[in-house]
């Protein structure tokens, strides 16, 4: 076996590696080496060892490729890359997410691509983990690329590889998304943002399974699965001339819509709850039980930035939270177009605490603000006892005792017994 590029043998030792070339791989990632090099030395391990260990080498670097971009360690990826677990991550069973999990499992069994469509932060990448992990494909490699977050003029390489010298600062063969997702399933988030100029490029994978690396005459035939998504209107860009529309029509085989989350505001008690267990247990912590107020406020908000700032929300009331109670801090308003820049009010997540001259002061400005509307009026049934719920003469010795005075005479005996 050969040694790795002078590169990578600064950085690790073949001698003191895992025998197998998943141990390998983990071996380079844990140590920090760049995901450039662990390509690299894959794109060796390839050539170099038998065709059957391709399949597992393959699913071993999608998953490290994913890690290592994150800058986490690279655990084992037996249950990662073989078992289904993008389902059990989907919360919520109201009407419009149970239409979303019906079309998932009547498309998942299929090879059929898929276009996923909802505003940022629904969750379109677990509803494509969802797919794969119900589909056939759930034990092969599932390889993700954000197109909106690679530049344009590299996008094409990190798709479909490049050749040894392809390109100025090229000093390797780099394996692509595409070879890394052969036999499983490829997730192009954000494909609105592919230039048009590889739009073709793409458009050919899809219907052939074939391409060329970059800096490469030999055609390379690969079986990999597309799930595709966008917050874009993709049928505007096409009558705009901002996308292909064959390539559209290509995507648009079975399009799944996930419903932004004021459209189902039913999920929200269970996925604030969802969020609460998830971030006390990460950050070590007590938290008190979500009061129904809180609930209420939190369903009533607009949530611009879907289930993400739901998310966020949490977890930053879980790293604030004191003495195990929770504080919900939101923009005021909750208006998708207004509740940027503006304020925050904070929503108590249990109950509050008062005290006896608390409690007193908040009866005071109850009733002050009920003698308000009512324009000091007391009896009758527009009056201040009966939107408050009390009798008359009840109202009348609270106010004493509390020295609030109504702005309108007690009323007749004559009216008190009618009264």
């Amino acid at each position: 076996m050969r040694a790795p590029s002078n590169t990578a043998t600064q950085e690790w030792d073949p001698r003191s590696s895992c025998v197998s070339p998943e141990g390998r791989i983990l071996e380079m990632a844990a140590r920090g080496m760049s995901l450039s090099h662990v390509l690299d030395d894959l794109c060796r391990l390839v050539e170099e060892q038998a065709p059957g260990v391709l399949a597992s080498v393959l699913a071993e670097l999608a998953h490290v490729t994913r890690l290592t971009t994150l800058g986490q360690p690279a655990p084992s990826t037996a249950h990662e890359v073989n078992q289904p677990s993008g389902s059990s991550d989907i919360v919520g069973d109201g009407e419009a997410m149970r239409r979303v999990l019906e079309a998932v499992a009547t498309v998942a069994p299929t090879d059929s691509t898929v276009l996923i469509g909802g505003e940022t932060g629904t969750g379109k990448e677990l509803i494509a983990r969802a797919i794969h992990d119900r589909s056939r494909r759930r034990s092969r490699p599932f390889v993700t690329l954000n197109c909106a977050a690679i530049p344009s003029g590299l996008l094409e390489s990190e798709l479909f590889g490049h050749e040894r010298g392809a390109f100025t600062g090229a000093v390797a063969r780099r394996v692509g998304r595409f070879e890394l997702a052969n036999g499983g399933t490829l997730f192009l988030d954000e494909i609105g943002d592919i230039p048009l100029e590889l739009q073709p490029k793409l458009l050919r994978v899809l219907q052939e399974q074939a391409f060329e690396r970059l800096g490469s005459t030999q055609t390379v035939r690969v079986g990999v699965r597309l799930i595709a998504a966008t917050n874009l209107d993709l049928a505007a860009m096409v009558a705009d001339k901002r996308f292909r529309n064959d390539l559209y029509y290509r995507l648009n085989v079975f399009p799944i819509a996930i419903p932004p989350l004021r459209d189902r505001r039913e999920d929200i008690p269970a996925l604030v709850n969802h969020f609460v267990r998830l971030y006390a247990g990460r950050l070590n912590r007590r938290v008190e039980p979500v009061s129904p107020s809180a609930l209420k406020t939190l369903t009533e908000y607009d949530w611009p930035g879907n289930v993400r700032e739901l998310a966020n929300v949490v977890e930053r009331a879980s790293i604030t939270a004191r003495d195990g109670d929770l504080r919900f801090d939101l923009p005021v308003g909750g208006d998708r177009n207004e509740s940027a820049g503006r304020g925050a009010i904070s929503v108590a997540a249990s109950p509050e605490i008062l005290s006896e001259a608390e409690m007193r002061q908040q009866e005071r400005r109850n009733m002050a603000a009920a003698l308000r509307r009512t324009h000091g009026k007391i009896y009758g049934d527009d009056g201040a006892a009966r939107l408050l719920g009390v009798k008359p003469t009840t109202l009348l010795s609270r106010l004493a005792r509390l020295g609030l005075k109504p702005t309108r005479q007690v009323p007749l005996a004559a009216d008190l017994a009618a009264t």
